[in-house]
């Protein structure tokens, strides 16, 4: 058995009463899962809502794109480089209480957002509202461990999964519509009526934190290997987003600074006393194989978002409108098969299920590799469902089989290290697909590329989605060895 792998029972023995039930939800597990369903809906509907008003913010503060962009940025960096901390955090203080601290953090900095009178004001909320949001990521998945039966993981990992997916989908349009109707302010006020509903469900149905034993000394945090990581996360985070893609010589000083940050940080931990991550994790490798597919298959949905606006306008000629109907297929799709994912994962195991949605994916993207011009919309957004389908159901499944039998005072760094793979995934995606789909286009600016160029760019980034794809499938085959039972059974 892998060392951060444990059948000791969870955390909260007062609370077994919901547990005990191999098969059903009692009332107690729905609110839980509630509570954790809205915390994702909130962080991800905090990163998608504000994209869309960064015109009307950039019109109101008389700033540069350059400028808004961080209200983007500081919200992505701040769940990017605390992930993993706050994850550990609530392994060693309490999930319950700092996810309720997160919860909110992010309810009264969405305050801070919308009555922010400076441009730096709001950007300094933003990122306290990205902290609260670190912790509302990093704690929902290690609650699942030890407020669900097992035998339902799946279905509850599908549901967190529909819900950020939701939440995603959910900002453009809703954040249009508000800022049509009362402003922009409005787009951060609107969190903060959905923060308290989720604050006050957490606090009546999580289970309470284990109680330590009578004295015992506080625990060890690792505050230099949290900062050291931090740093590294957050050097690597610019290199890959300031530019929009160009690698200039401030990325290639942002990434040989990253590289150093992670060389100290390893070894920093093999010297602590008690180190924000154990080496002895990475022993698992099925832990290694479900965090380096994450990482591989979120670099490749970004394609979708990179691509997708210059083909659908430049290529089929729609107007902005279309695009974004078109373009909000791709999450609505996810959102319709998160739950009837998890089922699956709970009926066949989440082995053969990573395996299917991977499956899913790379045809997808093999098939937006070979669209001709010709196929129009339907022949982009027939293939454009497969790979969500399949990334939704890749997602539900890998989340199930890393977070399985994780040992109660692993939970929340795990849940971490795998929200962090997801992100890196992103903001590796942003650029390096985007870098791809202009060499493919021929052109240094692919605004101004032609329709049968950036037709070229699309497919070639496509089919490098493919490839990327199927090496993510052999990692999964080769690193999971004789984990085929039903349920994530080990």
């Amino acid at each position: 058995m892998s060392p951060h792998r444990d059948s000791s029972p969870a955390q909260g023995q007062q609370y077994t009463g919901t547990t005990a039930t191999a098969g059903r939800q009692t009332p107690a597990v729905r609110g839980v899962l509630a509570g954790l369903s809205l915390s994702m809906l909130l962080s991800s509907l905090g990163t998608s809502i504000a994209n869309v008003g960064l015109p009307t913010l950039a019109q109101a503060f008389s700033a540069s794109f350059q400028q808004v962009q961080w209200i983007v940025l500081a919200y992505l960096l701040a769940i990017t480089t605390l992930i993993v901390s706050v994850g550990r955090l609530g392994d060693l203080i309490g999930r319950r209480r700092l996810l309720l601290g997160g919860i909110l953090l992010f309810t009264v900095a969405s305050v801070g957002c919308g009555a922010a009178p400076s441009l730096w004001l709001l950007i300094t909320a933003r990122a306290a509202q990205g902290l609260g949001a670190a912790v509302m990521m990093a704690l929902t998945m290690a609650f699942v461990g030890e407020t669900v039966p097992k035998a339902r993981t799946g279905s509850a990992m599908g549901l967190l999964g529909t819900m950020s997916a939701v939440g995603t989908a959910l900002g453009p349009s809703l954040g249009g519509a508000l800022i049509a109707g009362l402003g922009w302010r409005a787009i951060f006020f609107v969190n903060v009526p959905l923060g308290l509903l989720t604050f006050l469900l957490a606090q009546r149905h999580l289970p309470a934190d284990r109680q330590r034993a009578a004295g015992a000394g506080l625990p060890r945090f690792d505050h230099l290997g949290t900062l050291l990581l931090a740093l590294t996360l957050a050097a690597y985070a610019l290199a890959m987003t300031l530019g929009r893609g160009r690698f200039g010589p401030l990325n290639l000083a942002l990434l040989a600074a990253a590289a150093l940050g992670a060389a100290l940080f390893v070894r920093t931990e093999a010297r602590a006393a008690a180190p924000l991550i154990r080496g002895t994790v990475f022993r698992d490798p099925g832990l290694r194989a479900g965090l380096a597919t994450s990482a591989l298959v979120s670099t490749v949905m970004m394609a979708t978002l990179v691509v997708g606006p210059f083909y659908l306008s430049r290529t089929l000629g729609l107007d902005e409108v279309l695009v974004g109907l078109v373009l909000s297929a791709g999450p609505l799709v996810a959102a319709l098969t998160g739950v009837p994912a998890g089922r699956i994962v709970d009926r066949l195991g989440a082995p053969r299920t990573t395996v299917a949605g991977l499956c899913a994916t790379a045809l997808g993207a093999l098939a937006l590799s070979l669209a001709p011009e010709t196929s129009g919309v339907l022949g982009y957004v027939v293939p454009l469902a497969a790979v969500t389908a399949g990334y939704a159901v890749f997602q539900t499944a890998n989340n199930t089989a890393v977070m399985a039998d994780v040992r109660p005072d692993q939970r929340g760094v795990v849940s971490g290290m795998l929200n962090l793979s997801r992100n890196l995934g992103l903001v590796t995606g942003a650029s390096a697909m985007g870098a791809v789909f202009a060499f493919a286009s021929e052109t240094t600016d692919i605004t101004t590329a032609g329709a049968h160029a950036v037709a070229g760019g699309m497919r070639v980034t496509f089919a490098v989605a493919a490839v990327l794809v199927l090496l993510a499938l052999a990692v999964t085959l080769t690193g999971r060895p004789g984990k085929d039972g039903p349920r994530g059974e080990r």
